[in-house]
């Protein structure tokens, strides 16, 4: 664990919106817990990138800690050209890069996240549940419940249907209690 001082920053380089970023976006699927890692090479090599990340508390024996943990487990987002690519590629610690199709959906979706963060928002991960998939409560009272997950006003909806009668009931959900249910 690393000390708060040590953590390689957020956006690098400092100071730049990842708006202004030049090049293309790429985003490196790393091998497991290297993703600061990573972006400590990649300012050492002097390649922008977007490392979002959130405080997470915990206690061991009484005593409390802080832990700077990547709110994208896995991942960690680039821009540059293809050399910066290549460099990326030869930090060994990529499993995979991700090609961006649609380069302006992502930089959406991220300088949101970056607004969020420079706000003083405290992000955490949150699973993604896509709307008409699968799913199973993991606790509390309806543990067990399996239906589909569907938009209700702000929040998430478990349809459970009775198949022969073609007839369905909804309950709120909280989505920190639900699982996707593997087909």
């Amino acid at each position: 664990m690393l000390k708060a001082s040590k953590n390689p920053p957020v956006v690098w380089p400092e100071g730049k919106s990842i708006r202004d970023f030049p090049g293309l976006w790429w985003v490196a699927h790393t091998k497991a817990r290297n993703e600061k890692a990573l972006a400590q090479d990649l300012v050492n090599k002097d390649i922008g990138y977007f490392l979002p990340m959130s405080w997470k508390v915990h206690r061991h024996r009484g005593r409390r800690f802080r832990s700077l943990l990547p709110l994208f487990s896995g991942y960690l987002f680039f821009c540059g050209r293809e050399s910066q690519r290549v460099e990326v590629l030869r930090t060994n610690r990529v499993a995979n890069l991700i090609e961006v199709i649609d380069q302006d959906k992502l930089l959406g979706e991220l300088v949101q996240i970056e607004q969020a963060l420079v706000a003083g928002a405290p992000l955490v991960p949150h699973k993604y549940i896509r709307i008409g998939q699968r799913c199973r409560v993991t606790a509390g009272p309806l543990m067990g419940l399996e239906g589909i997950a569907v938009r209700a006003g702000k929040g998430i909806r478990l349809v459970l249907q009775v198949d022969m009668l073609g007839q369905a009931t909804g309950v709120e959900i909280d989505t920190d209690i639900i699982e996707l249910v593997e087909e």
